[in-house]
Parts: structure tokens; sequence; C-alpha cells
């Protein structure tokens, strides 16, 4: 097969590791920069252009779309669903899980366990209080809409605290979540990579010594973790919510079962295989050979 990462930087390492495994089980993988692509649209002949020529002999493509350039990544996507091209994640399932609060309506709706959030329009004076009250009260946890990475995210102590957060973050123009704090998870969180529909490795994030969030990119560390059922299934229906095929899905342990926090439909690949030890990149390659040629004979031990 021949397969184009869809990727801005081929030297990471979840790139790297991807074109590795492609090429370890005999395809051919070559990494397109996604912004630099151009998209032809006419009647009945969709086309994507590259340097003026057009990338028409590609089987699958894996998206690797950053948050920042997410709608433009998606057309690009969507051109290539329109050239009939496989791909490990729909356009319109990354759109969909970018979006935080679309996010959390379609797995509310799939009645996946959710931390208990509320967002208003610019709420005033008094309604400031009444979004802290119906989350449980303070501690709070207050999420920009569009961060990723643990970045945009406050824990806020008091309700002195979460107003001001509020407040500021309004004054910016910009929209926040409200989600309640979930303390039993005592700052960590599980991980857990979805392939096809199964669960192939998960990893414990643990923040550092004073720290709520457990993202990597926030210094926090991880560890190889065994799910329970609950928390295997919870993943598996998170990530068919969405529409996602590869995901991260992140959840919390809690009292009252696994909260689902995000799903990430370009989920990095170093800290779970660093984590588990375990071929995750394969995992995908192989996911395509099965939907493409079929070959559900070769499969990757987990």
């Amino acid at each position: 097969m021949r397969i184009a990462i869809l990727s801005t930087n081929p030297g990471l390492y979840s790139t790297q590791r991807l074109l590795t495994a492609a090429a370890e089980r005999n395809h051919e993988a070559v990494v397109v920069n996604h912004l630099n692509c151009h998209v032809m649209i006419e009647g009945g002949r969709p086309t994507v252009l590259l340097d003026g020529q057009e990338l028409d002999s590609f089987d699958a493509i894996i998206p690797r779309i950053g948050a920042s350039v997410t709608d433009y990544g998606c057309a690009v996507v969507r051109q290539f669903e329109m050239m009939k091209v496989f791909t490990t994640a729909k356009s319109q399932a990354i759109m969909r899980a970018r979006n935080k609060l679309r996010s959390l309506q379609v797995l509310s709706k799939a009645g996946v366990g959710l931390p208990k959030t509320v967002i208003a329009n610019h709420p005033r004076n008094g309604n400031v209080n009444r979004l802290i009250e119906l989350v449980g009260g303070p501690p709070v946890v207050i999420k920009l809409l569009e961060g990723t990475q643990g970045i945009g995210v406050v824990l806020a102590e008091t309700s002195k605290a979460a107003r001001s957060t509020i407040e500021a973050f309004y004054g910016l123009k910009k929209h926040v979540l409200v989600q309640e704090f979930v303390a039993e998870a005592k700052g960590s969180d599980i991980r857990v990579f979805v392939v096809g529909g199964k669960v192939v490795g998960a990893m414990r994030r643990q923040g550092i010594e004073g720290e709520f969030r457990s993202n990597l990119h926030r210094g926090g560390n991880a560890v190889s973790v065994s799910l329970t059922a609950e928390e295997e299934q919870t993943a598996i229906d998170a990530s068919r919510a969405l529409g996602l095929k590869v995901a991260g899905v992140d959840m919390l342990p809690s009292d009252r079962g696994p909260l689902v926090l995000e799903v990430n439909s370009s989920p990095g690949l170093e800290g779970i295989e660093t984590a588990t030890g375990i071929d995750i990149a394969s995992h995908i390659i192989a996911y395509i050979e099965e939907k493409i040629i079929g070959d559900e004979g070769d499969t990757v031990g987990v």
C-alpha cells in the first residue's frame, strides 16, 4: 500500500514511528504537509495538489492534524475522502472531537460517563456564582474551549478565584467550560489508545507535585496500567460515539466510575509507547491493512 501521513513536521516522534511501522510491514509511506496542499474543486473530479502535482496514488491517509490548523487540515482530509482514499480519521470526526462543547454533547447523548460541566454565553455577576454552584461549588476546573495539552485549564480553589478567572476569560471574549473537580482522581488520569474499536494500550498519567493537570506536556509522568472492564468499554464507547477509529481517550477514575475528559483525534505515540512498550504505530498500520486488503490474519500482538 501507499500511505500518506498528513503532518507538518516529519521529525516528530509519532510521524517517524508511523513511517517505520509502515516500512516494516512492507508498505510505502510518505509525509505530506497538508498546509502545503492545494484543494482543487470542480464538478465530479476532486483533486489534491502538492507542488503542482496531483496526489492521486495513495491507498490511505493518516491525518496528524494540529489543533491550530484544524479547519484547513480537515478540508484536505475531506478532499481525500471525496477521492475515495481510506482515512484513519474522518474529517467530520476530527472536527467533532476538536470542539470541546460539541464532543461533550455527543458523549452525553451516548450515555458516556462525564464530569459535571456547564457553559454559558458571557454570564454576568450572580450568574457566574450560579455556574460554580451548578457543578458542585469550589474547587472547580475552568477550561478554554480551544485549549490543548493542558493549556488554558485552571483549577480555581475558591469561589472568588473561580469568579475572577471566568470573568477574565470572558473579558477576553473567550468561552469557557466550568467543570467539577474530581478530587478522588488525585491529579492523575488515564489515556486509553483505541484502534479500530479495540483498546491497544493504556497508561496512567500523574501530574507533578502541586499540579492537578497530568498532561505529559506539563511535566507529568506515565506508567502502563491495566484497565477495568468498565474503563475499557467506556473508551470504546467514547471513540465510537465521536466516529473516531484511532483515538486517545482521556478519563478520570472516580467513585462513580470512569469519567471521560476528552477524546483526542490525533493522539501522540511517544508517551504511550514509552510507558507501555507496545508498538502502537504497528497497530495503526495493521488496522489500515485490515480495512483495505482484509489481511485479518496478520495482526499485532498486544
